[in-house]
């Protein structure tokens, strides 16, 4: 398990630093205008794909089948899953094609000239086929704890974005960098096929007590429903941003985008810790062994919450510091810079939110049977983020979007957790709270010396490299002065010699 979390951090961490380039390289080239504007409504379609039929839907869906059968081997279940799902991918993604000026029109209703927007639509929409296959096998690879080529995927994916954009910008405009998405999304699947077809030709593992199990068929209505309405309604948050910014003025969009994406990597960090841990408690689960997937649940969510405290005190103390040194160039203005990072420090505060969200939706899905529940706690959230953004869009911009944003998915973490003890693992919530507490507020001394130090620093690269230094050091020494029971637990185990 150490093994398998230090690769997909690297790797992770390497994609991460990847598409930090491609979003550099769009800035640079377009700004924070009607052209990137353009762009990133397309970009809707790969985003909705990415977080459907990569990190939630296909995952949740397909983990704990793998797991079920995971003595028997998985070609029966290839057999049964995989043509039926290609098939309706390839109908999703020819009926977006076709249906691309709708599609704008209903994302973004305000934009002046939606010509770009129909045409990067039509080229984004092949992501829908690629990542569909993409998250199939690393669903597959995952559940049979081979990490190294589904981490990759990323790296594949905005290494291709990023070169092609960089090829064909000055021939295809802005729809260079939406061929870019749609040959990303074919390396994706490239990078896994080795993997799954020695996966497909290795011998079964010897009989274990959950050998005779078989795995219901995960695109079945009654599995398929719940987990598909949980993951748009969570990725329908982006569609409300937009729809909302849209009427703003020019570069309301790039701004939100932006911030999202620089402010989320610390969310990311940490439902990387869950992505490594979900086959573990699929399979505990599916033994039955609710007691091991209990404690499973517990050590997830107390070590996700520590990486995203770090990450968003990290982002709130020097936010104006990080845009600068990452995007501030070309096209990108100084003006922009303020914008973004105004706007990436709302962002910052649903983070603990969103993470949380990750790491409690596993529980609800690991079982083999379906819940409405977590759809019912996102569309709650995702209602207070419609309301919010609509009353606070016009007074204070997209700072009022992203604030939506942070209220509504908070509010969804809460329902999760209040609801997960009586409908799939007893986590025990008085226990977890008072840890989590202290490190929140832990997170808050970390912040203030942070941004003090920042604000010292004329050098926003300097300010970047020392805050990243200090950040975390405040954050440990403020845990273990508070007596966050997690920290000190959380070290021992990282300088334990001899156990993974």
């Amino acid at each position: 398990m150490a093994r398998a979390a230090g690769v997909t951090a690297g790797l992770s961490a390497a994609g991460s630093v990847l598409g930090l380039v491609r979003d550099q390289g769009i800035a640079h080239l377009f700004g924070a205008g009607a052209q990137s504007d353009a762009f990133l409504v397309a970009w809707t379609v790969p985003e909705v794909a990415a977080t459907v039929l990569i990190e939630d839907a296909m995952a949740l869906l397909m983990v704990p089948a793998f797991s079920a059968v995971l003595a028997q081997g998985p070609r029966g279940l290839v057999r049964r899953t995989l043509p039926r799902l290609l098939a309706l991918l390839g109908v999703l993604t020819a009926a977006l094609a076709a249906g691309a000026p709708c599609v704008v029109r209903v994302l973004a209703p305000g934009l002046a000239d939606p010509g770009d927007a129909v045409a990067c639509t039509r080229l984004t929409a092949l992501t829908v086929l690629s990542f569909g296959a993409a998250g199939y096998l690393s669903a597959a690879l995952r559940a049979n704890r081979r990490f190294v080529a589904p981490a990759a995927i990323y790296v594949a994916y905005n290494t291709g974005t990023v070169a092609v954009l960089f090829a064909l910008h000055g021939r295809l405009g802005v729809q260079a960098a939406a061929a870019g998405v749609a040959f990303g999304g074919l390396l994706m699947i490239l990078v896994q096929l080795p993997g799954f077809a020695r996966l497909l030709t290795a011998r079964p593992a010897a009989a274990s007590a959950a050998s005779g199990s078989v795995a219901p068929n995960p695109l079945a209505l009654t599995l398929l429903a719940p987990v598909v309405v949980y993951t748009l309604s969570r990725q329908a948050q982006v569609l409300v941003e937009r729809y909302f910014a849209a009427p703003l003025p020019a570069g309301a969009i790039s701004h939100l985008n932006y911030a999202e994406k620089v402010a989320q990597l610390p969310m990311a960090l940490s439902v990387m810790i869950v992505t490594v841990t979900f086959p573990v408690l699929s399979r505990a689960l599916a033994e039955g062994d609710r007691e091991q997937a209990r404690r499973r649940v517990e050590r997830d969510l107390a070590l996700a919450c520590l990486v995203v405290l770090v990450g968003a005190s990290y982002v709130v103390a020097c936010a104006p510091q990080i845009v600068q040194f990452l995007f501030q160039r070309g096209e990108f203005t100084a003006r922009d810079t303020a914008a973004t990072a105004a706007v990436m420090r709302v962002y910052a505060l649903g983070l603990l939110g969103q993470s949380l969200v990750g790491a409690l939706v596993r529980p609800y899905f690991s079982a083999a049977r379906p819940t409405w529940y977590p759809a019912a706690a996102m569309g709650a959230g995702l209602a207070v983020t419609a309301v919010l953004d609509a009353a606070a869009a016009r007074p204070l911009g997209a700072c009022g979007i992203a604030a939506g944003n942070a209220v509504g998915i908070t509010l969804t973490a809460a329902l999760l957790l209040r609801g997960l003890g009586t409908r799939s693992v007893a986590v025990r919530a008085r226990a977890v709270a008072p840890g989590l507490a202290r490190c929140v507020l832990a997170a808050l001394a970390a912040t203030a010396a942070g941004w003090a130090l920042a604000a010292r620093l004329a050098d926003p690269a300097l300010a970047v490299a020392a805050c990243a230094v200090a950040v975390p050091a405040a954050f440990i020494a403020a845990a273990l002065a508070v007596r966050a029971p997690e920290v000190p637990h959380l070290l021992a185990t990282v300088t334990r010699k001899g156990r993974p």
